[in-house]
């Protein structure tokens, strides 16, 4: 045989096995995109881990004293400082109570609290600095985080101690204007017109952040743990109570990770976490028993979130356990710049004081795309409202009506079974122009409901296996 005919059918064997490899190629990348689980398991391997030296700096060396009544924040400053700027490390906190005003992270820094400390934050708002941060999805110059790091990569806060924010014993929450919550008549709250309004007109009128200044005199409240634009972060193990307001709250932040920490606060607007503008984020093996939504994703609120414009997105929730809430898993009501990609699995869900398990919230004045939400393997004891809600019609704060209609699709619950779902099984309301779309239960059982559902303006919705009050529930197409 000639040279000429071993090298044609050799290249029509290689030809052979490209057209193969393309093949299985393309095969993969469709399993990839026909399942949505694979995507969130690409998703996890992507998330970078936090890497410190092996270097220590015990905070009572730098002057700290674990008697609850002397005032750390120096101590704890200092400390940091010597770790960040030898290469960084873990900061310790010994067993004890440690008061303090606000703590500021830095690059490499991990803050590890050992079992039995509890960090005590100062109640006087006077201890905190006026620092670029955000409330209520706007972002303003307002007092500082009890815990905060800006523009910092690879920070941590780690350890089975406790954050106390003293929050319950404080005008913290009074200032949220609740009754339930210490605030009286005549006293000043967030609700008075020169304070939560005028930030909100602010970013409305696009005034630019470095002059939204608020702070004293204008009784907004801080949060709890903020990162803000920062890149690789870890919480871990750590337990909090007795919030001002937010809780944990990664905002304009990615490939953040939050396992095993325990949130138990009951005050006013105390969601457990709030990634906001954030991406690439894991909160799995955690507990939330909450005065809000046990988490809550969010994009931003109104004319300020449409000017960040940052979608959150790939931000998987796993082996958690909400207890009290309004919600379990919640996405909105700030959600202008737009939520998708979201995973939630093997999650319980039950308490009285649980109003929902799967929640998104939004309205014609927010907007936001809302897309791609999946959600498997929970067991649900009891809701008081119901099991999936979708509302474009939320409203909580007057009027909040305007021309950026949202969108709601692609929801999907699968293997979830209830025992008591409250008023209805699933909840969802939208527009003429924009209905609620491409909703998918699977599996689904809900053993008592009041009502089978309450449905307006929706399009394709898909009963499969779904079984409310013991009837099986047929699909809707429209």
């Amino acid at each position: 045989m000639s040279v000429y005919k071993v090298l044609k059918k050799l290249g029509t064997f290689l030809a052979m096995i490209s057209v193969v490899f393309l093949i299985s190629c393309a095969t993969k990348q469709s399993n990839v995109a026909d399942d949505p689980w694979n995507k969130m398991d690409l998703i996890v391997k992507s998330i970078p881990e936090v890497n410190f030296s092996n270097k220590t700096y015990n905070v009572k060396d730098y002057g700290a004293v674990s008697d609850g009544i002397t005032f750390n924040t120096a101590a704890f400053e200092k400390a940091i400082k010597a770790c960040t700027e030898n290469g960084g490390g873990k900061v310790i906190v010994p067993n004890g109570k440690y008061l303090t005003g606000p703590i500021h992270l830095e690059n490499n820094v991990n803050l590890h609290l050992e079992d039995d400390a509890e960090i005590l934050f100062s109640t006087n708002s006077k201890d905190y600095p006026i620092v670029h941060t955000s409330f209520e999805g706007t972002e303003l110059m307002n007092y500082s985080p009890l815990i905060y790091a800006k523009n910092k990569t690879n920070v941590a806060i780690t350890g089975k101690g406790t954050l106390n924010g003293q929050a319950n014993n404080s005008n913290w929450w009074p200032w949220s204007g609740g009754k339930g919550y210490g605030w009286e008549k005549g006293n000043p709250s967030q609700n008075d017109p020169k304070n939560r309004e005028v930030l909100v007109d602010m970013a409305e009128k696009n005034v630019p952040v470095a002059e939204r200044i608020f702070g004293e005199g204008r009784y907004l409240r801080p949060n709890f743990i903020e990162f803000f634009e920062c890149n690789t972060v870890l919480i871990k193990d750590i337990k909090v109570i007795n919030a001002p307001f937010w809780i944990l709250h990664p905002i304009k932040s990615n490939n953040i990770i939050i396992d095993g920490v325990t949130v138990n606060s009951h005050g006013p607007n105390n969601d457990g976490c709030d990634p906001e503008y954030s991406q690439n984020l894991i909160i799995k093996n955690c507990v939330f028993n909450t005065g809000d939504d046990c988490i809550a994703i969010k994009s931003g609120r109104d004319a300020d979130g449409r000017r960040v414009a940052i979608p959150s997105k790939n931000i998987i929730v796993q082996n958690c356990k909400m207890i009290d809430g309004h919600g379990g898993v919640v996405i909105g009501s700030e959600i202008s710049a737009g939520v998708n990609n979201v995973f939630v699995e093997n999650c319980v869900m039950d308490s009285p004081n649980l109003d929902r398990a799967i929640r998104i919230k939004t309205n014609s004045k927010r907007g936001g795309i809302i897309e791609n939400v999946y959600v498997r393997n929970l067991e649900v004891g009891t809701v008081k409202e119901c099991v999936l809600k979708l509302n474009m019609f939320y409203n909580v704060y007057g009027s909040q009506t305007g021309n950026f209609i949202p969108v709601i699709r692609n929801v999907s619950l699968e293997n979830v079974k209830v025992k008591e779902a409250g008023k209805y099984g699933v909840w969802a309301e939208g527009y003429k122009e924009s209905p609620v779309e491409n909703i998918t239960l699977k599996n689904v059982v809900i053993e008592k409901a009041d009502s089978i559902y309450l449905l307006k303006n929706i399009k394709n919705f898909n009963f499969i296996d779904t079984y409310i009050n013991k009837k099986k529930i047929e699909s809707i197409k429209n």
